[in-house]
């Protein structure tokens, strides 16, 4: 999902425009899942979040329990962050992230959806092509 520079903005005016982008019609289910679903497959953003189930923790203490390089850990990060995860404050020089519960409640939602439905699953006996 592309992120829109929300710089000069008060908090208001970040959470209304945040609204206003994710209720644009171009934005389809099937995309939001791709979102989600792509920032859980990867190795380092799961132990991330595996990290953050303690409570909020500062980018620093992100970076050495990782023992990740800056770069690597901002990049997944942004991952998180941009498939609405994680949130991020600011709090003087330093970065808080938290996991954001909404998120992972989706993902649940998400995945239950795509159980078949019980008793659907009809074992083909002959070939569908001819």
């Amino acid at each position: 999902m592309p992120r829109i520079a929300l710089n000069g903005l008060g908090r208001i005016g970040k959470l209304v425009l945040r609204d206003l982008i994710d209720s644009f019609p171009f934005v389809t289910p099937a995309d939001r899942s791709v979102a989600l679903f792509h920032a859980l497959s990867d190795a380092t953003r799961l132990e991330i979040l595996e990290m953050l189930r303690a409570g909020e923790r500062c980018v620093c203490e992100l970076q050495d329990e990782l023992d990740a390089a800056q770069s690597r850990l901002s990049f997944h990060l942004k991952v998180l962050r941009e498939a609405g995860l994680v949130a991020d404050r600011k709090e003087g020089r330093w970065s808080y992230y938290r996991i954001v519960p909404e998120a992972l409640t989706e993902v649940h939602d998400l995945a239950v959806a795509l159980q078949p439905r019980k008793g659907t699953l009809p074992v083909r006996t002959t070939g569908c092509c001819t």
